[in-house]
């Protein structure tokens, strides 16, 4: 019985590793400052966060009318492919 249990977790803790690897950008991705210069070309003033998820650049940034978005991005052009304001960050108000 503990032979079982020590085999399952084994493969749930190289599962779990394989979903860490998932999330890095691919070999033919364009460079994640290639990446940010191009969101900024787009008519965004600042990028806060760009990260390798799902096959696909994941973001945050600010638009001209300083609107925080959400953006995805193809990881081999770096054209915003979807974007939304964030609203995450609508809600939440600052205590002075």
């Amino acid at each position: 019985m503990k032979a079982k249990h020590m085999i399952a977790g084994l493969l749930l803790s190289v599962a779990g590793t394989g979903f860490a690897w998932a999330d890095q950008p691919g070999s033919d991705w364009m460079p994640k400052k290639e990446v940010e210069a191009k969101i900024i070309e787009s008519g965004y003033t600042a990028v806060s966060r760009l990260d390798a998820e799902n096959g696909e650049w994941v973001g945050k940034g600010l638009k001209l009318n300083s609107e925080k978005y959400r953006f995805r991005a193809d990881p081999r052009t770096g054209n915003i492919i979807q974007e939304e304001i964030d609203r995450e960050e609508v809600g939440r108000k600052t205590i002075d």
